[in-house]
């Protein structure tokens, strides 16, 4: 079996894979885009099902881990069937610093991927609302999804930046590690770890706000006195989720702080040590 490949080779696969995804057409680029916000909405739906039942019972370490290891199915869907993550897609700048992508094609990637994640996430997240599948665990599911919307729009702006920069250096670093590898099994290892650090740590990923946020508006506006009555609470005690403030204190922070993780703790980093053209000897 062949090796996995190093660090060197793997930033040449980097700059190759970001010319390649800059010079795609654009309605490939959108659906593949869709199809990475629904998966990164499925591993989200994954990991709070995996929570129902843990509060109390299971210490919340053991608890955030299993979280993020049930997580781990986005990522491991987006790096394995080909789909385009704005988050990960942040390694394009690699192929940019090289001058082999333009700022434009950086940028209209950046775009087109970003909105059809949110597509695929939100539509994700409306299924599962419609679905009812929030109602797993007499309604656990479903308090769970409202309890992780309303402490993101609780974080502070600053906090938010922060926070999504630490987890898109690990969401990066995933990607960067699968380039390592030579077989799906490789991927899947190398994408594992990293993932399941970022959800474990509490650190924020838009695309995967796109699904939290969104699911539990809907579950607050739609759900039956039922579940309220399950959960022993009512629609007023999430009275802080709306679209504004999801947008606002949450999502564009949350951006800002995933492109500054992505290019600058993983991409520049790389792209200075391997790809840096060498200076020219003195004279």
């Amino acid at each position: 079996m062949p090796d996995s490949l190093l660090p060197a080779e793997m930033a040449r696969r980097a700059e190759e894979v970001g010319i390649k995804k800059a010079g795609m057409d654009g309605l490939s680029m959108l659906l593949l885009a869709v199809l990475a916000g629904a998966f990164i909405g499925l591993g989200a739906a994954f990991s709070t099902v995996s929570l129902v039942g843990t509060a109390g019972e299971v210490p919340y370490g053991w608890a955030r881990l299993v979280a993020g290891l049930s997580f781990s199915l986005g990522l491991a869907a987006v790096v394995v069937g080909g789909a385009e993550l704005f988050t990960g897609n942040n390694l394009i700048t690699m192929a940019w610093a090289s001058r082999k992508v333009s700022s434009s094609a950086l940028l209209r990637n950046w775009g087109i991927v970003y909105l059809g994640n949110f597509i695929g996430a939100v539509g994700t997240a409306a299924l599962v609302a419609v679905g009812r599948a929030w109602m797993a665990g007499g309604g656990g599911a479903g308090k769970i999804a409202l309890d992780i919307a309303t402490s993101k729009l609780a974080i502070a702006p600053l906090q938010a930046v922060a926070l999504g920069m630490l987890c898109n250096g690990l969401v990066c670093l995933a990607v960067w590690l699968s380039y390592s590898a030579r077989t799906t099994a490789d991927r899947l290892l190398a994408i594992l770890l990293p993932v399941s650090a970022f959800v474990a740590c509490g650190f924020e990923h838009s695309v995967a706000n796109m699904y939290f946020v969104p699911l539990a508006i809907f579950i607050r506006d739609s759900a039956p006195e039922a579940f309220w009555a399950a959960v022993q609470k009512t629609p007023a005690d999430y009275a802080s989720l709306g679209w504004g403030a999801f947008f606002l204190k949450n999502l564009l922070p949350v951006t800002l702080g995933n492109i500054l993780g992505g290019v600058g703790l993983v991409g520049a980093m790389y792209w200075g040590i391997y790809l840096r053209p060498p200076r020219n000897p003195p004279g």
